[in-house]
């Protein structure tokens, strides 16, 4: 244990430090991919990136620090509300990303990639049968307006847009042996839907996209999602199930001969090619052993056999854990991999933020951007209730 202690202070003690100036990325180098929820997600449409319009939006300041020293080559980052055209991420990049936070090197993002996403898009049913229809819940996924908490792609190497596929419209019922919630005052299973509302719902609360990066004469696809939270229903489980097949989808999809049955926006049937490399990004909302997440969720991505997972740990987010006690001395789960600081008393620090490369990419290094608190950079803590991860691989 000491020297598992050593090794993750010194990785702390680096990823605390503003780091090596950014260069241009060379063929065969280490290559650092992350995920971060960054809650860059505002209550109205327009409000994120009138923020982000100027240099002067603490929390977008500090969600820029952070970047700056992880230092990630690529990056998913989640809830970063969606504009179209780009104009917030151009934003962020120009106003924030490029410009040094409190000491730490500016970080340039040559590449980004952002898309729609089904959060806020009606449904035009009542999912949550609360007697209306409209709002939030009863949208594709949960959101006050079309966009809200989207998703973008940074990135130093060429973002391959012309082999992009997104899998928005793909509908849950297409997945076969699909875990639909039900309705437990009725005999029959899987029923909380009726077949009209199976015709028309979408598996993916965000979306998911498979977005290749160009890495010298190699191609990585970054497989980014965020699952709907496994919680905020009922005893018929509608977003614990879902967030369960949205998690399987990726599995799926890069296991040979069991991915035959998704299709892409385009409709280009079929999961990843075995020979690809790939590396998984995003937050999943569901820890191994604890939380509220369906029995086996993120195990299924986890346990998938193409999949390598790393297990990024951090001293902050185990001494955390025992500083804030409440549900976390309760939890199975090691707290040195905790990524989010979630309510003390409910649900507890869980891991429910990945990165997880393919067997095929050599891995280097990993860890979790948490700050032992009481530390110097203690004060990016609370930046977000969720905490960077980063793998870093030679392709």
């Amino acid at each position: 244990m000491r020297g598992r202690v050593a090794a993750l202070t010194a990785a702390l003690v680096l990823s605390g430090t503003a780091g090596v100036a950014s260069a241009e990325p060379v063929d065969r180098e280490p290559v650092r991919f992350a995920t971060f929820n960054a809650s860059l997600n505002r209550a109205t449409e327009g409000e994120l990136l009138a923020d982000l319009s100027t240099p002067d939006d603490e929390q977008a300041a500090a969600v820029a620090e952070v970047i700056q020293r992880s230092r990630p080559d690529v990056l998913l980052i989640n809830e970063f509300d969606y504009v179209e055209g780009g104009a917030a991420v151009d934003a962020f990049r120009r106003n924030y990303l490029e410009v040094p936070q409190h000491g730490a090197k500016p970080i340039h993002y040559p590449y980004a990639y952002t898309a729609p996403v089904n959060t806020g898009v009606q449904t035009g049913y009542d999912l949550n049968r609360d007697g209306m229809v409209g709002g939030p819940d009863d949208a594709h996924g949960f959101g006050d307006f079309v966009g809200q908490y989207g998703m973008v792609v940074l990135s130093r190497y060429p973002i391959d847009t012309e082999h992009v596929r997104t899998f928005r419209s793909f509908l849950w019922k297409d997945m076969p042996g699909a875990l639909l919630p039900d309705d437990v005052d009725t005999p029959e299973p899987g029923d909380w839907y009726s077949p009209e509302v199976l015709e028309v719902l979408r598996l993916s609360s965000k979306s998911h996209w498979d977005v290749p990066v160009r890495i010298g004469r190699r191609t990585v696809h970054v497989l980014a999602a965020h699952p709907t939270p496994p919680s905020f229903d009922g005893p018929e489980d509608r977003n614990g199930t879902r967030n369960h097949d949205e998690i399987r989808f990726w599995a799926d999809y890069v296991t040979p001969g069991r991915g035959d049955y998704i299709y892409d926006d385009e409709g280009r049937r079929g999961g990843l090619a075995p020979n690809e490399r790939f590396v998984i990004v995003g937050d999943y909302n569901a820890d191994p052993l604890d939380g509220d997440s369906t029995a086996g969720a993120v195990n299924q991505m986890l346990d998938a056999p193409r999949v390598h997972d790393t297990r990024p740990a951090s001293v902050g987010g185990a001494v955390a854990a025992r500083l804030q006690g409440g549900a976390n001395d309760d939890h199975r789960g090691d707290p040195w991999l905790d990524t989010a600081d979630f309510g003390d008393e409910q649900p507890g620090n869980l891991r429910v933020d990945y990165v997880l490369p393919s067997r095929e990419l050599k891995v280097v290094g990993d860890g979790v951007f948490w700050s032992v608190p009481g530390s110097r950079l203690d004060r990016l803590n609370s930046t977000s209730d969720h905490h960077l991860v980063w793998v870093e691989v030679r392709p």
